[in-house]
């Protein structure tokens, strides 16, 4: 029998993605929910993604708040938390077979939607990483059982690195099941702002998060901006 999944997807501005994305599950995964949970967003997305989500949540602006908002109505066994510009290539089928044995946590592997071949060995680097050092990212759609997710009060309201945060408390517990399939993300961010200015920056954000600098701080320097 299928465990009920949901899949929890924070929003900001998000129109031209989120229709196509919320489409795509719903023919991969047509018995899941798909609880969008819009943070106020300026432009079309609410418009565009009522039509294809189970239920739309308007709340605090915050990936973190917006998250643990969807969590706290969502019903399946299982919580899926996916960024709106990333979309599984895999179906239910291949998910359930993957959830054999009901494992505690988890997340997919990554692939990039940028064709050139920078794209293919930044994939290889993330792979590689977050399957040796346990800690994985909204990118890499997060799961976790809803008991799981409760016990740990689930994710922290920080304005940057809430997956590493929940990753690194979830890891003390128990290793995270690295699952063999993919979910394919935007690489907008590294066409827009380069390559090797991101990932520097993205290095410098991880150090200075593991050192203790305080996540506002962070996020301004991420975003140029307080949320």
């Amino acid at each position: 029998m299928t465990r009920h999944c949901s899949f929890i997807i924070p929003v900001l501005n998000e129109a031209p993605h989120i229709a196509s994305v919320l489409q795509t599950l719903a023919e991969r995964f047509p018995e899941a929910q798909r609880i969008v949970v819009d943070g106020g967003s300026t432009d079309a997305t609410v418009a565009q993604a009522l039509p294809h989500c189970t239920q739309l949540l308007l709340g605090a602006r915050g990936r973190a708040a917006q998250m643990n908002l969807g969590a706290r109505v969502a019903s399946g066994d299982y919580l899926l938390f996916l960024h709106a510009d990333s979309v599984p290539d895999f179906d239910m089928q291949q998910l359930t077979a993957c959830l054999h044995g009901r494992p505690q946590w988890g997340f997919c592997r990554l692939r990039l939607s940028g064709r050139q071949p920078v794209f293919r060995l930044l994939e290889w680097a993330i792979n590689r990483r977050s399957s040796l050092s346990g800690i994985g990212t909204g990118d890499q759609m997060l799961l976790l059982r809803r008991d799981v997710f409760e016990r740990n009060q689930g994710f922290a309201t920080l304005p940057l690195m809430e997956d590493v945060e929940l990753c690194a408390r979830l890891r003390q517990q128990a290793r995270p099941r690295v699952l063999p399939l993919t979910v394919e993300t935007s690489s907008r961010r590294w066409e827009q702002r380069g390559v090797a200015r991101t990932v520097l920056q993205m290095w410098a954000l991880r150090l200075g998060f593991a050192l203790g600098v305080a996540p506002a701080h962070l996020s301004r320097a991420y975003y140029g901006r307080q949320l």
